[in-house]
């Protein structure tokens, strides 16, 4: 009898103890499930946040792209501005500038209108003026040249008469003869000017034949076109190569 009770105590005892771990269990459960829950609760609360930031992290980013853009274009239109105005300002200046100039002609033409009226000359005696001041320049051109080439004449003359008179005639040129040579041949020790008859270069006249301001040689006239002229050298004056390019000067100006 004593070993059934104690059985029964046994089994009773047993049977609270596993209605009392199932409770612990089940208490356990429930607290698992209600953290589950949270912990599901919160990461679809973190997802949503996190979805919602990414959204306004993609809206900032167009924001700011648009502010750059125009940011952009408004420098752009600030500099078109600078620009605009700069141009505007030099086209102010430069009218400004015509402006001065036409009032300073204006004043001009006024001061000279006021000084011709008190002439009291009319305008078709004026016109006679510049028609005759004109042709007398016209005049005094064609004497110029008229002069020069007397001046050639009586110097080739003049060396022509002193070749009849004696033996030792000694051609003068023109003091203002200025040429180069062209071209040289050393066989045969000629030289080609570009200088002839239009220049004043005469036959037997004597050049002088310089590079750099040095003396080279001297040549003799052999030769007279009519804007070039052959010339020997003058053996013993012959100092240097004589080169394309060096400048000749009369060995004997006219005086």
């Amino acid at each position: 009898m004593l070993i059934r009770i104690s059985l029964i105590v046994a089994i009773v005892a047993a049977l609270l103890a596993g209605a009392l771990n199932v409770l612990q269990v089940r208490d356990k459960i429930t607290t698992l499930i209600t953290q589950r829950d949270d912990f599901h609760n919160e990461r679809d609360q973190a997802r949503t946040e996190l979805h919602k930031t990414q959204q306004d992290l993609a809206k900032t980013k167009d924001d700011l792209t648009q502010t750059q853009q125009e940011l952009a274009d408004t420098k752009s239109q600030r500099d078109k501005a600078v620009a605009d105005a700069a141009t505007q300002t030099k086209r102010a200046e430069d009218l400004t500038d015509k402006l001065t100039k036409a009032s300073q002609e204006r004043d001009d033409a006024q001061n000279q209108l006021a000084a011709y009226k008190a002439t009291g000359v009319s305008a078709d005696q004026v016109a006679g003026l510049v028609k005759t001041l004109k042709s007398n320049e016209t005049a005094l051109e064609a004497m110029k040249e008229e002069n020069v080439v007397l001046q050639r004449v009586k110097i080739r003359l003049q060396n022509q008469l002193a070749g009849l008179i004696g033996s030792n005639v000694v051609v003068t040129l023109r003091a203002d003869l200025k040429g180069k040579i062209v071209a040289v041949d050393p066989k045969w020790d000629f030289v080609v000017l570009n200088i002839g008859g239009d220049q004043g270069v005469l036959d037997d006249g004597e050049l002088l034949v310089s590079r750099n301001g040095k003396l080279v040689a001297k040549v003799i006239v052999r030769s007279v076109q009519k804007d070039r002229s052959i010339a020997n050298v003058v053996p013993g004056w012959q100092l240097g190569e004589v080169i394309e390019g060096d400048e000749v000067t009369p060995a004997h100006p006219a005086s």
